[in-house]
């Protein structure tokens, strides 16, 4: 069989994995497609994140975390071989298509992901909502009860509605400094 022209039927699809195992996926394809000289078929291996800061301990973290758990994306062009090779990775569960036909990544949807992806500046994540009941428990309001007003979550603020001097006083706290009811 002739080497066919490397960037005929190249696009990128979606292989269903387990979820936890996707870097582990994206890992052991790496190692076999090297192992198996498959990389005229098969390019790249994304796993897609995007940052997020949570509060541990009243510190922001920043982590990644997964767009698409249970998901990996997979550049290649589709033979009996690469399919193979890509079917039978360990925790591998399948391709995204119908039946064995591997349905390939619309360039739309993928411009969608990259977009969410190439957005560096993390987000916080909030558990608040408006409408929520807080209660303060750091800074010069701890101890004082109100309702969430608004939620920032590029800033991780909140503004919450304190009762003080009978009056209601929105107040702007960190996401640390409250705590839901």
């Amino acid at each position: 069989m002739g080497k066919q022209d490397p960037s005929a039927g190249r696009n990128w699809y979606v292989v269903h994995t387990y979820s936890g195992y996707e870097d582990a996926v994206k890992e052991a394809l790496e190692q076999r497609i090297e192992s198996f000289g498959m990389g005229d078929y098969i390019f790249d291996i994304q796993v897609p994140k995007e940052k997020q800061l949570t509060f541990r301990k009243g510190e922001p973290t920043e982590e990644e975390k997964k767009l698409f758990p249970g998901y990996v994306l997979v550049d290649m062009i589709v033979t009996d071989e690469s399919w193979y090779l890509v079917r039978n990775t360990p925790n591998v569960t399948g391709f995204v298509g119908s039946g064995n036909i591997p349905v390939p990544v619309t360039p739309e949807e993928f411009g969608v992901i990259e977009r969410r992806v190439r957005e560096q500046e993390a987000k916080f994540k909030s558990d608040f909502q408006v409408g929520d009941l807080v209660v303060i428990v750091d800074g010069p309001f701890k101890n004082y009860e109100g309702a969430v007003d608004g939620v920032d979550i590029n800033k991780g603020k909140i503004s919450v509605n304190v009762l003080i001097f009978d009056r209601e006083t929105p107040v702007e706290l960190d996401f640390t400094q409250a705590k839901k009811k």
